[in-house]
């Protein structure tokens, strides 16, 4: 099982074939997913510990599925729970490192620079010099450059380093943004969205970070600062951060998926993306150049595509068939 996964990949598997069954033995269950009777047996008994089958006591169960969302309401809360201990982790660090700048020479592992061109040119810098991977925190109002600016990351694309761009919500509803977004997924950029993200932040090969020191809301008092922030312990805690948001963003997707059916074109799954991931009609409508009606009517053909007839049916469906 990967780390952060509730169910392994069998597990996964066989439940899913028992939704589709509706109730199964375990040995028609055996049968259907080809494998051996104990191994069905061993499996569906996991299922039933973490509350997705039941079982009707007889000489030979019949096994039933459950609500995941139900199964998993605990271990998602708890999960989220770790997200905001990894976020107080963050601000206390920052806060314990500006607290003791002014008592230790700390310039090997933080650097301090001031002003949007000295930014921008330091995130260029550091995206030319990438060899393996980008991360990104991107929020509203960018500090250095907008995301149509950054130029630099086709070339890092082309060259082989992997991005992975977590957008604020409120980033995606911006005018124009939509479109460099897109453009970079069709690089390859792998984008996800949220609803708000706690901090901005660019990490290059796990290796270096910049982050903002300044809150936003103070951004209008002298000019914009940044930590350039090198291995330790606040690297890690800015890494971990990243892992956790991107574990429970919704993924921005252009292209068709292994299990999507015929038929459902680019901008669908796009609308789709938009939808699981928060954003509201009209925006939905401004970004995609459509009306809020032709918004309505794709959400109705892809409800009726999904066999569903709300949006929260929806977007479990589109989960559950893997078209996100």
């Amino acid at each position: 099982m990967q780390e952060g996964s509730l169910l392994d990949a069998h597990e996964e598997h066989t439940y899913r074939l028992l939704v589709g069954l509706s109730a199964a033995r375990a040995a028609e269950l055996a049968e259907v997913a080809e494998l051996a009777p104990q191994e069905a047996d061993e499996i569906l008994q996991r299922l039933q510990a973490k509350g997705l089958v039941t079982a009707q006591a007889a000489d030979e169960p019949v096994f039933r599925p459950l609500p995941p969302d139900v199964a998993f309401g605990t271990t998602l809360l708890r999960r989220q729970e770790s997200l905001e201990a990894a976020r107080k982790t963050v601000a206390s660090l920052s806060e314990e490192f500006r607290a003791s700048a002014s008592r230790r020479d700390a310039h090997h592992l933080v650097e301090v620079i001031i002003g949007a061109t000295t930014l921008r040119e330091r995130l260029r810098d550091l995206q030319n010099s990438a060899r393996e991977e980008i991360l990104w925190f991107c929020r509203a109002n960018p500090l250095a450059m907008q995301g149509a600016e950054n130029t630099e990351e086709y070339g890092a694309l082309s060259r082989g380093v992997r991005y992975r761009a977590i957008y604020e919500r409120a980033l995606i509803e911006t005018p124009g943004e939509l479109d460099s977004i897109a453009e970079g997924v069709s690089w390859g950029e792998e984008a996800r969205v949220v609803p708000t993200l706690p901090v901005r932040i660019a990490i290059v090969d796990r290796s270096t970070a910049i982050c903002p020191l300044v809150r936003d809301d103070e951004q209008s008092v002298g000019q914009p600062s940044a930590a350039i922030i090198s291995r330790g312990q606040l690297l890690d805690a800015l890494l971990a951060l990243f892992e956790s948001y991107w574990e429970l963003a919704t993924p921005v997707r252009l292209q068709p998926g292994p299990a999507e059916p015929e038929g459902l074109d680019d901008s669908e799954r796009l609308l789709l993306s938009l939808l699981v991931g928060g954003v509201p009609d009209k925006s939905i409508a401004t970004q995609l150049g459509i009306s809020r009606r032709t918004v309505q009517r794709r959400l109705d053909r892809l409800m009726s595509l999904a066999g569903v007839d709300t949006r929260t049916g929806l977007a479990f469906q589109a989960a559950k068939r893997n078209w996100l």
